[in-house]
């Protein structure tokens, strides 16, 4: 029998969203002067707009990016750019996880758009060369159900007509991206910064606001859509004048997540943290013949939601994931609902490697423990 591990994980929230909060945290340390004030104050405009030049800042963007803070999460800032801007051009989907299916699926059924569709299923990644840079391109950097990634955007052509849309929620500061090659990106601060849910991130390149200036969706856009007025952008959207209200605490604890960036020394140090953890887990999986990555391609694993398969049949692995939550080690392990039955293991880098390696030993146990039973 298995020998029982004696350390445990001192952080066990290994959840792919919410996500953890970074080491150390504690809502006791943020700054809650903005608190029970109006968001249109001076104050708490200065508070969103330092939340989005932070952003900028850190992230590294090129000159004439904007970056709003737009509600209902990733989801929201994802759905807003679909409405606005998708129709002028055709649009070239690419698909290999539950969410991008769910915009596949927005695109065609509620805006009844004729696409090209380039899917693969769970593990794999769908031919990105085969898309036209003369349409628009939709698609995830990071499969966060399928724990597969883009590794490169050398697919993405420079002298492109179209505009690329893509939903990086899982791989903004864990990631590095080509932000010359990305139009339209979308992320939420519950995922990588471990921050507070409700409230997305909208980047935009200088060509994604000149077709937002130059087009008129033919459909119908709810307010909480609505990026342009007259014509014209609503450029108090980018200087913290947000569509609706924010809940300022969770401006103030994304901004306590940002000040934790910078302080690390900004995002490469996080890719390091999160590409230690993957390789922890690199090593653990390939001594062993009973746990495999779901990614099958080892360029395209994911460094923030690793999804392995095991031996075990779904209900043994239901056990699995139960007993380790028993134990305190490990919670919200379990591959997303549409994903292959598995685990999923958050590595971005709010979860320390120490952490990822001492979780390890503790599912070698599990597995003997419900395999035996």
């Amino acid at each position: 029998m298995e020998t029982r591990p004696a350390v445990k994980p001192q952080n066990p929230n290994f959840s792919s969203g919410p996500c953890s909060k970074r080491p150390g945290y504690s809502v006791a340390q943020l700054d809650s002067s903005t608190l029970g004030r109006s968001h249109r104050s001076s104050l708490g405009k200065a508070a969103l707009q330092k939340a989005i030049d932070d952003t900028h800042e850190l992230l590294g963007l090129p000159e004439g990016y904007r970056v709003g803070i737009v509600p209902a999460s990733d989801t929201g800032a994802v759905e807003m750019a679909l409405w606005s801007l998708l129709g002028p051009r055709p649009v070239d989907v690419c698909e290999w996880e539950s969410f991008g299916a769910g915009w596949h699926s927005d695109i065609t059924k509620q805006l009844k758009l004729e696409v090209n569709h380039y899917g693969a299923d769970y593990g794999q990644l769908p031919d990105l060369s085969q898309t036209n840079p003369d349409h628009d391109i939709v698609f995830t950097w990071n499969g966060t159900t399928s724990g597969v990634k883009v590794d490169n955007a050398d697919w993405i052509s420079d002298t492109r007509q179209g505009l690329t849309i893509c939903d990086a929620t899982s791989a903004v500061f864990a990631m590095a991206l080509p932000w010359e090659k990305l139009d339209v990106v979308t992320f939420s601060w519950q995922k990588v910064l471990g921050g507070e849910g409700a409230h997305g991130m909208l980047i935009l390149s200088p060509r994604a606001v000149e077709r937002l200036e130059s087009y008129t969706p033919p459909w119908p856009l709810p307010k909480i859509f609505r990026l342009t007025k007259g014509g014209k952008l609503i450029e108090g959207i980018f200087k913290g004048a947000t569509i609706n209200t924010p809940s300022m605490l969770a401006v103030a604890d994304y901004q306590d997540a940002l000040d934790w960036v910078r302080d690390q020394g900004g995002v490469g140090t996080l890719i390091e943290t999160s590409n230690a953890s993957l390789k922890a887990i690199e090593t653990f999986v390939a001594a062993r013949d009973w746990i495999q990555f779901l990614a099958e391609n080892p360029s395209h694993r994911s460094n923030t939601s690793v999804c392995l398969t095991l031996s075990l049949n779904e209900d043994e692995i239901k056990a699995l994931i139960k007993l380790l939550e028993q134990e305190g080690v490990a919670y919200d392990i379990g591959a997303y609902r549409d994903a292959p039955a598995g685990l999923r293991l958050w590595c971005g880098a709010t979860v320390s490697t120490a952490d990822i390696q001492a979780l390890l030993p503790w599912i070698e146990w599990g597995y003997h423990q419900v395999k035996e039973h």
